[in-house]
């Protein structure tokens, strides 16, 4: 499954290669609450069909409704809602609230179809939209970078910018990696075991058969990268934790139990020379507690969890799988 702005623009695309009026939305600036963050995409065609969101309902009904002709040929626009208290209110939008959009009418098929391509692929793409002619340039991104706007231009990279690197090929890792996708993740899924890989089939997760610390190396993770240890098989998962927990990456965790979490960071500490400060690092075990017990939602908690570690949100102990499952007295 693609993530929300790949199937804004894969849609966009084929709208305009089947030469039919249409327009993207783009978030540029929020002051205050805002419903959708700077970014966020819209297509709408001209019958008045739409994908994506900017707010989540009404600002989208109103910009159809200004919009009902498409103007084939015309500058990109600047919008902006939520001026004042009444139109805030109007149109839905948080106390406070205000957002600034540009619409971009009629982008040319062909630059679509290239960001389509690339950004499939996994590479980064940077636009560049000219506000006062409507002319794009694109061009390679080494890094993820934020939305640049100015009253001249807009600059935005497209493209997942962050990564996930999950261990183990099982069923669990495919709900996983799907969601991950859904969320713009870039995922790539590593198990050496025949017995598993031969059954991979995920579209869009590629399967690596290295041996889990060599597939961490070769990943270079980074701040904006996340590694899931999913194989309950302590020759593996083992292997991956010990190169990643001396990476960059953002969140580094293990499936498992409290008891065989224990096991593991006694194991880890005794044996391949980690220390506390390290181990501390690993979460596990994984997700938060929401009672989950089938492979689909073990990976929604999974999910749920490295989503608020990625936006910097502390849980309250609640929330803690350990935390909740000893206050229930559970014993698994």
């Amino acid at each position: 499954m693609d993530s929300i702005d790949s199937i804004v623009l894969r849609t966009l695309c084929k709208w305009r290669q089947e030469n039919r009026n249409a327009a993207l939305v783009t978030v540029v600036r929020t002051w205050g609450s805002s419903p959708r963050p700077v970014g966020s995409l819209m297509a709408m065609r001209d019958d008045g069909a739409v994908v994506g969101s900017v707010s989540g309902g009404c600002i989208e009904d109103d910009i159809i409704d200004r919009y009902k002709e498409l103007p084939k040929h015309a500058k990109p626009e600047a919008l902006k809602y939520g001026i004042d208290a009444d139109e805030a209110h109007r149109f839905g939008l948080p106390c406070g609230g205000t957002m600034e959009l540009i619409i971009e009418f009629n982008p040319e098929p062909q630059q679509l179809a290239q960001i389509v391509d690339l950004t499939g692929t996994g590479k980064l793409v940077r636009k560049k939209l000219d506000l006062e002619n409507g002319q794009v340039s694109l061009a390679d991104a080494g890094v993820p970078e934020k939305l640049m706007y100015t009253p001249s231009v807009m600059k935005q990279v497209f493209g997942p910018s962050y990564r996930m690197l999950i261990i183990g090929a099982g069923q669990l890792s495919e709900y996983l990696a799907t969601m991950a996708i859904f969320n713009g993740f870039q995922v790539s899924v590593c198990d050496p075991r025949s017995e598993y890989n031969q059954l991979w089939s995920t579209e869009g997760a590629p399967l690596l058969t290295e041996m889990p610390d060599d597939a961490v190396e070769a990943f270079k993770p980074d701040s904006r990268t996340c590694i899931v240890a999913l194989t309950h098989d302590p020759k593996l998962d083992d292997l991956a934790l010990l190169s990643a927990l001396h990476t960059n990456a953002f969140y580094v965790g293990a499936i498992g139990s409290r008891r065989n979490a224990a096991a593991r960071r006694q194991r880890m500490i005794e044996y391949l020379d980690q220390s506390d400060e390290t181990m501390d690092k690993l979460r596990g075990p994984v997700g938060i507690f929401i009672g989950s017990k089938t492979p689909s939602e073990i990976a929604v908690s999974v999910m749920a969890e490295i989503i608020a570690v990625k936006n910097g949100i502390s849980l309250p102990k609640p929330y803690d799988v350990a935390h909740e499952k000893n206050r229930l007295g559970d014993q698994a």
